[in-house]
């Protein structure tokens, strides 16, 4: 089981400028809805998690969708023993979170972790599914927040690429 989560900041707050209806890409992935974001195996009782108050969590939900269709480029899918790496960057910092799979299991490392502490490992198939069903719920957690942000058309792109499998 996966558990994907955020909370938004109360540091870093959106400009009360802001126009949801029609920022752009940028400015939604990199400007707008900062806060903190954990990945879990609550099986294992265990998580990786930021605790900076900044990061971007549409990007992150966003760049979590990009990199399991990255890593699932390989025709053989889960029958694959080749290792396929990605890396999600938090902009404002050096850390990543890095990703490889082999056959149908994704480990998921922190730059921040311990180095002895072992990866977070997930099949790829639920990590695909909680990824979007993430993104999809986070964004309509925004648009709540937000009712303008569900008339951005990077928004329709972005949910329409990404359905709920």
């Amino acid at each position: 089981m996966i558990d994907l989560g955020y909370s938004l900041s109360r540091r870093f707050p959106d400009p009360p400028q802001t126009d949801y209806r029609s920022a752009g890409t940028r400015e939604l992935r990199h400007d707008l809805f900062c806060g903190d974001v954990y990945l879990a195996d609550p099986a294992r009782d265990r998580e990786l998690s930021t605790a900076w108050g900044w990061v971007p969590v549409l990007d992150f939900a966003w760049a979590l969708c990009d990199i399991v269709e990255q890593l699932d480029r390989d025709p053989r899918g889960s029958r694959s023993h080749h290792r396929h790496h990605a890396e999600l960057d938090f902009t404002e910092s050096t850390e990543r979170l890095r990703f490889e799979r082999r056959f149908g299991w994704v480990d998921v490392r922190a730059d921040w972790q311990d180095a002895g502490d072992p990866p977070l490992t997930f099949g790829h198939r639920e990590l695909r599914r909680e990824a979007r069903d993430f993104l999809q719920d986070l964004v309509a957690d925004l648009t709540d927040l937000h009712h303008s942000l569900g008339e951005n058309p990077v928004i329709w792109t972005l949910l329409a690429r990404y359905p709920r499998v």
